[in-house]
């Protein structure tokens, strides 16, 4: 990253839809990162260290949980989908 932004090699940008602004995409990832990091004090753990970890040890709450990640995921992903085309 260092030599990156020595070289001026680094563009920093915002990745969003065109019917969504900047202020709401950077408001949406910050909600969505309070969000995940409450969630894992909950759980006393990572969401990933609870899928990998908890999956390796076939422990039936961590695979019950990585399967409502992803269903999730995909539910919003197919909710917000008009947003980001």
């Amino acid at each position: 990253l260092l030599s990156g932004l020595i070289a001026g090699r680094v563009r920093f940008s915002i990745d969003r839809g065109p019917q969504v602004t900047n202020s709401a995409r950077l408001a949406l990832a910050f909600t969505g990162g309070i969000l995940m990091s409450i969630g894992a004090q909950l759980a006393r753990g990572c969401t990933s260290g609870q899928a990998l970890s908890g999956g390796a040890l076939l422990n039936l709450g961590s695979w019950m949980f990585t399967i409502c990640v992803f269903v999730g995921a995909y539910l919003m992903a197919y909710l917000v989908r008009r947003q980001w085309l």
